[in-house]
């Protein structure tokens, strides 16, 4: 079997799954507390009802942490080896519905910020995408950009379609869109959750490269869910949603892994 292709995400990649490896197993283990307390404090009423209650209440209880455990357990080993194990594709679905609003629970009592633990899960399911291998051709994969990567002064409207940019090189919409027009690949702008969700309906990709802030991605994982979304965090030199940038290349590393040739068309053809 080979290695799972990887991205590079640069110094800041083994921090974040740290970040997240920590927090699972401590969220899985106050997951456990909480079972145990449950059983117990019926206990003694239990028994008033039938001696067994309280046995078969823990034997249930028990087996639930244990699948919980298991299925952490496969979670981190999946991110660990960057391989595709067995349920790792269901056990996604587990961490962007339920283990994120747990775990950024947890972190924020241990004074960790909601966007560190985003990054965190970002990078994770970036790793999770990445072990299940998807392959798209150039019509089946999106380039979903936030409207903040355009020049705040320009005066053409992108987000109805991107081919209105004009390619003045004073944002990394133009540099988008040569990728675009590269890979063949459709790109699209959005302002905001609403219209992104809009975007992804009418155009059904099959797998979606996506730019936003650590919120925007986190939440539009969440969304798009069980449909792949690889994500790439922005930079915010000027602070948010203000002429931000985004790594180029990272972006174009992205294309090259997951497209695939599509037969009988040609990959200059622009789909903005």
């Amino acid at each position: 079997m080979t290695d799972t292709p990887t991205l590079s995400g640069g110094n800041s990649f083994k921090p974040q799954k740290r970040t997240f490896l920590g927090l699972l197993v401590l969220t899985t283990c106050l997951f456990i507390l909480l079972l145990a307390l449950l059983w117990y404090v019926p206990y003694v009423g239990l028994q008033t009802l039938h001696p067994r209650l309280p046995l078969i209440l823990g034997l249930l209880f028990a087996a639930l942490a244990l699948a919980v455990v298991v299925a952490v357990g496969i979670l981190g080993l999946t991110v660990a080896l960057g391989r595709d194990l067995p349920f790792s594709r269901s056990l996604r679905g587990l961490l962007i519905k339920l283990l994120l609003p747990l775990m950024s629970g947890v972190g924020q009592l241990l004074g960790i910020s909601k966007d560190r633990v985003r990054r965190s899960f970002i990078e994770i399911n970036n790793q999770l995408v990445l072990a299940q291998r998807p392959r798209a051709t150039a019509e089946q994969l999106l380039l979903l950009m936030p409207h903040c990567l355009q020049f705040h002064e320009c005066q053409f409207r992108i987000t109805g379609n991107v081919l209105h940019c004009k390619r003045c090189g004073k944002c990394p919409i133009k540099g988008l869109a040569e990728l675009s027009e590269k890979y063949g690949v459709g790109l699209a702008v959005a302002t905001g959750g609403t219209l992104a969700r809009r975007i992804v309906v009418e155009r059904r990709p099959r797998l979606i490269i996506a730019v936003a802030c650590e919120r925007d991605l986190a939440s539009g994982i969440q969304d798009s869910y069980p449909l792949p979304v690889f994500g790439i965090t922005n930079r915010r030199p000027f602070g948010p949603c203000y002429d931000t940038q985004v790594d180029l290349a990272r972006v174009e590393e992205a294309l090259t892994t997951f497209l695939v040739p599509s037969p009988g068309s040609s990959q200059e053809k622009p789909r903005s």
